[in-house]
């Protein structure tokens, strides 16, 4: 069997990029606060107030990473859990003085850290790149949880995926 050309494999390329930008997140944006920990951050500047389940959905993490990251923000000290007044059961969540402040501090540099990350491209490249890993990233979504949609994605295709892709929900090559 021949070798494949991993450059045609987007989850080699997404691994890559990530490599790249978990690299320059630490050296130019925080070796303290991750990129998860910032979009939290950013997600309560917009959305002060929202609920645990709420902020995960719109950062895109599972439950288990999200409690995660709040647990650690919360020990920061950058953000305050408060009981939902017309839901007990439910806590809000809001950033503390210190979180605004951390994240007004990363938001300029990841803004410095972008440009750097993005520097290979033109401008009309960028807003192509964006606009093309944004429509990916939003399908992807839908494999969150992957029966059903795993199922009419290789449906379309002809096939039923190969077995570990349907056991790990991946990339068998680049997982």
């Amino acid at each position: 069997m021949a070798a494949v050309d991993l450059s045609t494999h987007p989850g080699h390329l997404a691994r890559r990029l990530q490599q790249a930008h978990y690299l320059l997140w630490n050296v130019m944006v925080s070796e303290e606060i991750t990129s998860p920990q910032f979009a939290v951050l950013n997600t309560l500047v917009a959305e002060p107030g929202l609920d645990q389940r709420t902020v995960g959905e719109r950062v895109g993490l599972d439950r288990s990473t999200m409690s995660e990251v709040i647990t650690r923000l919360g020990r920061r000290g950058l953000l305050d859990k408060v009981r939902d007044p017309q839901d007990g059961r439910r806590f809000l969540l809001r950033l503390t003085e210190d979180g605004v402040r951390t994240h007004r501090r990363l938001t300029v540099r990841t803004a410095r850290m972008n440009q750097v990350f993005l520097a290979p491209l033109s401008e009309d490249e960028q807003n192509l790149f964006f606009e093309l890993i944004r429509r990916v990233a939003d399908a992807a979504e839908e494999l969150r949880s992957p029966a059903e949609p795993l199922r009419q994605a290789t449906d379309r295709l002809g096939g039923a995926p190969a077995p570990d892709v349907a056991r790990h929900g991946g990339d068998p090559v680049t997982s």
